[in-house]
């Protein structure tokens, strides 16, 4: 699979999050932390098949890993921006429900967007491999965890 073939279909993925996302759910103490917690398990292994595809021809250097913190960093930092621009509130049953806005989606792309500029650079930096490709799922799980995280903290909040 093309890194541009493999980002579409992590483009398909995060889209069905994002899609999920614009719908009002109910807040729930696990239910938030389960598809972090799947892009997670999936992050890993793309993590280990990236470095893996770089240390095949040479030595992992530092400047791919520099920018792949910084990456993560990002994620995260956009997870937290987009947990402000979710409304939550209580419904009539008295359950805490969430619903992403229309600035939650251009975040979503933003984030999708930072990504792919990042992982290209990471991919161009280390020559060889697809460490930044395969770092997709990893930098989704660390955004839509602070993403979650905050959204559930504001929930208790009400």
């Amino acid at each position: 699979m093309s890194d541009m073939s493999a980002y579409a279909v992590a483009a398909l993925v995060v889209a069905v999050v994002v899609f999920r996302q614009l719908r009002a759910r109910p807040v729930r103490p696990v239910g938030s932390l389960v598809a972090p917690a799947v892009f997670g398990v999936l992050g890993a292994a793309g993590l280990a098949f990236g470095v893996a595809s770089v240390v095949k021809y040479h030595p992992l250097t530092a400047l791919p890993v520099l920018l792949l913190a910084v990456s993560l960093v990002v994620a995260a930092a956009l997870g937290a921006a987009r947990s402000r621009t979710v409304a939550v509130w209580r419904g009539p049953e008295g359950r805490v429900l969430r619903k992403g806005t229309l600035v939650t989606t251009a975040l979503w792309l933003l984030s999708f967007i930072a990504h792919l500029g990042l992982g290209l650079w990471i991919d161009h930096a280390d020559g060889v491999g697809l460490l930044g490709t395969a770092s997709l799922y990893a930098y989704v799980a660390i955004g839509l965890s602070a993403q979650n995280l905050l959204v559930r903290r504001r929930a208790i909040a009400l």
